[in-house]
């Protein structure tokens, strides 16, 4: 298994109640998607949110969240979440918060 199992059952109770929210496997681990867009997910050593260009300074000020760059080169509204963040119910709900504040100001994909 490229992820951590039990992140990503961290990440369903967190977006449990949220209208919306598939499953998908992506960039070699799990992604939550709300009507279609990324939210949040969860690779090998840790995850990933898509909080927007707007709230990502915010995002970066959390400890354990960190630029996601997969290839080296940074992604703009994509962060990355440290392995041991997804322990930390506050942090981790913040970060989901921000991910999905972003993505319910996206219109729902066909």
């Amino acid at each position: 298994m490229a992820y951590d199992e039990g992140h990503a059952e961290l990440l369903r109770e967190d977006l449990a109640d949220e209208p919306g929210i598939s499953e998908k496997k992506m960039f070699g681990g799990l992604c939550f998607l709300k009507f279609g867009h990324m939210v949040c997910g969860v690779h090998k050593g840790g995850g990933m949110a898509r909080v927007g260009k707007t709230a990502e300074a915010q995002a970066l000020e959390i400890d354990g969240v960190t630029p996601l760059s997969f290839t080296g080169r940074k992604m703009g509204g994509m962060v990355d979440v440290a392995e041991e963040l997804f322990a930390d119910d506050a942090r981790r709900t913040q970060i989901v918060g921000l991910a999905l504040e972003y993505a319910r100001s996206l219109p729902p994909k066909p």
